[in-house]
């Protein structure tokens, strides 16, 4: 993933829209720092959804988006015809880091799709047959970050109190002495 510095306010279109997306993606690999595998995998709602299951399922449709849409190969998908949620489930032999990275290997190929592509580009939806550009699948995939984002938040604030959508950093001043505004 890219490094995130301030935000691109009169960057190109491409530059604003990638910039919004690995934030919600650093948001995402952020509220998971600091906890270990049973917290990871805790379901602590009544949809059963955990914190490495939105991992599993945003890596999932990043290649899907950006990799499948664009004719572009990926690894194996953990979607199932006839199960909806098979890619929000944390399977028994499925590791941290195995998720972790799949994520990571789907956050940099989506990357280079759209590195690649021009917004006005066009790709076709597998599963569904719609024509859509690269500018919709980038907007569509910062909503869907964004949102799974918030439920991680949501989730990690269950699991120890943490809330926020992003690391704070303190202000120079801050950092300096100790101090606080």
């Amino acid at each position: 993933m890219t490094t995130l510095g301030t935000s691109p306010h009169t960057g190109t279109e491409k530059e604003i829209l990638l910039h919004s997306m690995e934030r919600h993606r650093a948001a995402v690999r952020w509220k998971l720092e600091g906890l270990d595998d049973e917290q990871l995998r805790r379901q602590l709602v009544p949809s059963g959804s955990s914190l490495l299951g939105l991992v599993k399922h945003l890596a999932a449709v990043e290649y899907a988006w950006f990799c499948q849409t664009f004719g572009v190969e990926t690894e194996p998908l953990p979607f199932v015809e006839d199960d909806e949620d098979a890619d929000l489930r944390v399977d028994p032999g499925e590791t941290t880091a195995d998720l972790l990275a799949f994520y990571d290997r789907a956050c940099a190929a989506a990357n280079a799709v759209i590195e690649a592509s021009d917004l006005d580009l066009t790709g076709t939806v597998s599963w569904t047959g719609r024509t859509v550009s690269m500018r919709w699948v980038l907007v569509h995939m910062i909503e869907e970050t964004a949102r799974h984002a918030g439920h991680v938040d949501i989730l990690r604030e269950l699991i120890d109190g943490a809330a926020g959508d992003h690391q704070r950093t303190p202000a120079p001043a801050e950092a300096a002495d100790g101090a606080s505004a």
